[in-house]
């Protein structure tokens, strides 16, 4: 028997945003995500991280992750290791901790230091879980609906903008974890390009951090 729509897991997109609704600046630069970023967003994101049943990103973030989080001492990095990771690549994929194709966003983690210590040796499962993940290789559309009839908690998509521009543009996100930055980039990679038509969206939550980040979860209308 088909899984009902109701037992279906949610497709939920987590990406931080400028309040101008930039996910990154021209050249892919994220370093205002880190200088507006404080303990009790951490705490949040941490918590949405731990929830998830998998995580799900295009591959040049993957690229940026794998060579990062493997290595990362932050509260972060335990749930990013630790959770299946789904790759959509039509291509396939080189082993991330391997392969040196990262990206500006990378540079800017790396700069800023939000590993503060001096990072770990990562286990071998560490290694084996971001150089062995799953890939999709099919049509964006189909490939999500097949991994909604997976058993398991939501599936936690991170970008990059690209990738997250396209699932905006599919339809088929249930959640939106928003984490709004209190920056105004002027120019850079919208989160909301791919749109045909407007979409209302309704607000389950909203939540107000000391740096002036704010956390709002919405949902289709």
């Amino acid at each position: 028997m088909a899984t009902s729509t109701a037992t279906k897991r949610k497709l939920v997109l987590k990406m931080s945003v400028s309040l101008d609704g930039l996910v990154g600046g021209p050249n892919g630069e994220v370093d205002w995500i880190f200088r507006t970023t404080g303990g009790d967003s951490t705490e949040w994101i941490v918590n949405t991280l731990r929830e998830a049943g998998a995580h799900m990103m295009g591959s040049r973030t993957y690229y940026d992750m794998a060579a990062f989080w493997p290595f990362s001492d932050t509260p972060f990095a335990p749930p990013m290791n630790g959770i299946p990771k789904i790759i959509f690549s039509r291509k396939g994929i080189k082993d991330g901790t391997q392969v040196d194709r990262t990206t500006r966003a990378l540079a800017d983690a790396k700069a800023d230091r939000i590993g503060e210590g001096p990072g770990v040796t990562p286990t071998a499962a560490v290694l084996q879980s971001w150089a062995e993940p799953t890939v999709a290789r099919g049509d964006l559309a189909e490939e999500v609906l097949r991994l909604k009839e997976q058993p398991g908690n939501f599936i936690l998509a991170h970008g990059g903008a690209r990738f997250a521009q396209s699932l905006v543009a599919s339809g088929l996100i249930d959640e939106y974890r928003l984490v709004i930055h209190p920056v105004v980039l002027g120019q850079g990679q919208p989160l909301f390009s791919g749109l045909r038509s407007p979409v209302d969206l309704r607000l389950i939550s909203a939540t107000p951090f000391g740096s002036g980040v704010v956390a709002a979860v919405y949902q289709p209308a």
